[in-house]
């Protein structure tokens, strides 16, 4: 037997050398270590045995080695600053249903996306932490009307919300490409509806949006330019225009037109949507003037969270339709944002952004969300309520609503199912900025230029006809779950209205009744009716000291 042999075969039963042994191989001691020489012999002997190939194949699998140990430290990086926003968020005092905060990454891809920390669109298998939540029975009515009032909602932490922002854009079906029609002298060439601003869009161009194409263009405010907000009408300052071009993952909108409401502060907001999440309050002119007077606004155009924008040639008279620019239109005046949440000047943001979308988007995959009517679902109820209210011109409304039954529009019932409702609560829109939800927001706003400006009674016919024809539909949840995270307030006109709160009365204590001999209070019990009476005196105390503050 050859000690030197190496015609053995390895492990996966390959030959290892080419089965001679060589002549010239001599037993090493086992005393004596092996010459550098003989270290050398062997190693070519092994290379040679393998070939240029299988050394460059042991190269390549090296390499990726290598590369998949970095890759693995880089997601692992980002994985642990996800873990550490989790367990560094500061607990909160909403008065919802939070459920523990433990982190929920089993089936969820982590990597690095922008700023943040997103994940990739996967059905989970394990569930939602908030998916066993059932939220309690209403209150009995007890015969009373109960009126709107929220209900609990389960939100995961902010720092959890945060890091499930998807990576990829939902689905756009059909639709891929959207834009503009620009028209520098819109003419009107109907009798009834449109607006320099919106452009006078014709009936058949009207109709012809409604078929949903790979690529199209449609009539969606701003015709008079191709840069919304420079001499189109909604004319905003060079500044603020470049500011609102940034990109952002995630934004929050509102607006006051004619000084019609008190700007309200969010609460609740998280440390990293305050650093990352931009405000922005649009305001005509006339807003401005009384921020400035009252003090408000300070040198940095900033109220609080709030940052404002100063609107300038408003393109309609009724503040309610200049409101609806940046309501409906958010997509054409920050265009490369991602997420925004619309809430109407009335209204006081009380949960954490990241929160509000996680809960209502991308828990539900929906591209756009916005919370039914809490009483109402029918649109001709929606109408007649508009009109014994008086928030609108009952012709103007009456000639809307038969135009669209002469299109087929019907009472709302059980047959529309899923659809909840044929009329939203549109103070608060959540959406994704897409190309599908991008143009349902402009046939949207063509219609409040074209008809009333009350778009609870245009919004299911937009969706109507854009659902006939794309599968995209729009989750409409619950009104008490709004009224969850927005506070609403009164509008300015109506708290001008009304009475000033009464000023507290501070009673005279009645005088005691003293004996007249002896100076001390008479009855046999007076020591019993002293004890009764001892608790009483910190409050006559304290009604003496009220009324002295309040003189």
């Amino acid at each position: 037997m050859n000690g030197g042999s190496l015609g053995q075969r390895g492990s996966y039963g390959s030959l290892l050398c080419d089965g001679k042994s060589s002549n010239n191989a001599r037993k090493p001691s086992k005393m004596l270590p092996v010459s550098s020489r003989e270290k050398e012999r062997v190693f070519l002997g092994i290379t040679r045995c393998l070939g240029r190939r299988r050394v460059a194949m042991l190269l390549l699998v090296s390499l990726a080695l290598l590369v998949f140990i970095w890759g693995s430290f880089t997601v692992t990086k980002d994985l642990v600053e996800a873990i550490t926003d989790v367990l560094d968020a500061p607990e909160t005092t909403s008065p919802t249903f939070r459920p523990t905060d433990s982190i929920h990454f089993d089936s969820i891809d982590i990597v690095s996306h922008r700023s943040t920390v997103c994940r990739y669109r996967v059905n989970s298998t394990l569930g939602h932490p908030c998916d066993k939540f059932s939220p309690p029975p209403p209150p009995p009515s007890g015969g009373r009307r109960i009126g709107p009032r929220p209900c609990p909602v389960c939100y995961i932490s902010a720092a959890q919300a945060r890091a499930s922002i998807p990576c990829s854009s939902s689905a756009s079906p059909v639709l891929h490409n959207l834009t503009y029609f620009i028209d520098e002298n819109p003419v009107k060439t109907e009798s009834h509806g449109g607006s320099d601003f919106g452009g006078y869009p014709s009936l058949k161009q009207r109709n012809d949006s409604f078929d949903i194409r790979e690529s199209m263009t449609v009539h969606c405010g701003f015709v008079k330019g191709n840069r919304p907000g420079f001499k189109t009408g909604f004319d905003i300052d060079e500044a603020d225009l470049m500011k609102l071009k940034d990109s952002h993952e995630v934004i929050v909108a509102s607006a006051i037109f004619g000084n019609y409401d008190i700007i309200q502060q969010p609460q609740n907001v998280s440390e990293a949507a305050r650093k990352n999440v931009p405000f922005y309050m649009f305001i005509d002119e006339e807003t401005e003037m009384y921020f400035k007077n009252s003090s408000f606004l300070d040198s940095n155009m900033r109220i609080g969270l709030w940052r404002i924008i100063v609107v300038r040639n408003i393109p309609y008279i009724d503040a309610r339709r200049n409101g609806k620019v940046p309501k409906l239109l958010l997509h054409r005046l920050l265009p490369n944002v991602r997420y925004s949440i619309w809430i109407d000047g009335k209204l006081q943001l009380v949960v954490d952004p990241y929160q509000v979308l996680e809960r209502f988007l991308w828990k539900q995959n929906a591209s756009f969300a916005i919370s039914r009517h809490y009483r109402r679902f029918d649109v001709f109820e929606e109408a007649e309520a508009n009109k014994a209210a008086g928030k609108y011109d009952n012709s103007s409304i009456d000639y809307q609503i038969e135009f669209y039954k002469k299109e087929g529009l019907s009472p709302y019932s059980k047959d529309k199912l899923p659809i909840t409702s044929d009329v939203p609560e549109g103070c608060v829109i959540i959406r994704e900025h897409i190309p599908i939800t991008n143009l349902f927001s402009c046939l949207w706003f063509n219609e409040v230029d074209r008809f009333t400006a009350r778009d609870q009674l245009s919004f299911s016919s937009v969706r109507d006809k854009m659902m006939a024809k794309v599968d995209w539909s729009i989750n409409m949840f619950l009104d008490c779950e709004r009224r969850n995270f927005v506070i609403q307030a009164y509008h300015k006109d109506l708290l001008d209205q009304m009475p000033p709160p009464a000023a507290p009365v501070a009673r005279q204590p009645p005088p005691l009744h003293r004996d007249s001999s002896s100076g001390r209070s008479s009855g046999k019990n007076s020591r019993r009716g002293r004890d009764r009476r001892s608790g009483s005196r910190q409050r006559r105390k304290a009604a003496a000291g009220n009324k002295q503050a309040f003189l």
